[in-house]
């Protein structure tokens, strides 16, 4: 009598943000090559939508930021340092210094994906015109809610645009590459690389402050729930896991 075959384990990929969240909700593969191809079809119109959706969002929620004056995510602190350096939009630098780290893959021998060249453009182009549209505020009155609106949207943001599962951002790609040619942990090679970019932007001019440190203690409980709220359902025959334990691999806008 011939037994069953089990199905295949599922495949887990580890997607953490900066603030060391933990918990995140992936999918799995089908239980053949064949069924794989057809769920991934079937699947990818939505991956696309989710993806360029929330890079988007991602660039107006930074703006958002922006706009509320009181402090930043690392990244953009050192943006909008370079930004009051240069005269050019923060958005047109962070596609420079997006495409400049790219660049930096290359001896890191890492791989981009769609979501990674396509993070390099639309964020930036994103923030720019969200900036453009949301009128300058003053009062504390509208900058608190510009600043919570931001931290959300953020989470919402990243949730939409890792769900789609097209790649690292160019920035959580240079730290995942350091990982794996220095040996160092990634929270150690993140926490010198946001600190080397924070404290580079803010000698420059970009904006460190309450918004900052709400963002670092917000955004991965935000990030962990909009994982689970946008995951793409699995094939038939593939299943959804819960990665407990600290993730290892970051594929983040940044």
């Amino acid at each position: 009598m011939s037994r069953a075959r089990p199905p295949s384990p599922p495949r887990v990929i580890t997607d953490p943000h900066g603030s060391h969240h933990r918990g995140y909700l992936l999918s799995t593969h089908a239980d053949s090559p064949r069924q794989g191809r057809r769920g991934s079809g079937r699947r990818l119109p939505r991956r696309l939508v989710q993806l360029y959706v929330g890079l988007a969002l991602y660039g107006a929620s930074s703006a958002l930021l922006v706009e509320s004056g009181l402090g930043l995510e690392p990244w953009n602190v050192l943006h909008q340092g370079l930004a009051a350096l240069t005269g050019l939009t923060i958005g047109v630098v962070s596609i420079f210094v997006g495409a400049a780290v790219l660049l930096l893959w290359i001896p890191l021998r890492q791989r981009p994906g769609l979501g990674t060249v396509s993070n390099v453009f639309v964020v930036g182009i994103a923030m720019d015109g969200t900036l453009a549209l949301v009128p300058d505020a003053h009062s504390l009155a509208v900058r608190i809610p510009l600043l919570v609106a931001g931290i959300v949207l953020n989470g919402v943001a990243t949730g939409l645009y890792i769900s789609a599962s097209f790649g690292p951002g160019p920035r959580d790609g240079l730290m995942t590459g350091l990982h794996r040619r220095t040996g160092r942990s990634v929270r150690l090679v993140r926490t010198v690389l946001e600190v080397a970019v924070v404290a580079t932007g803010f000698a420059l001019g970009g904006t460190v402050g309450i918004g900052t440190v709400l963002y670092a203690v917000a955004i991965g409980p935000l990030a962990q729930l909009f994982l689970r709220v946008f995951a793409v359902r699995p094939a038939p025959g593939g299943s959804t896991v819960v990665a407990a334990g600290q993730p290892e691999r970051a594929i983040l806008p940044g």
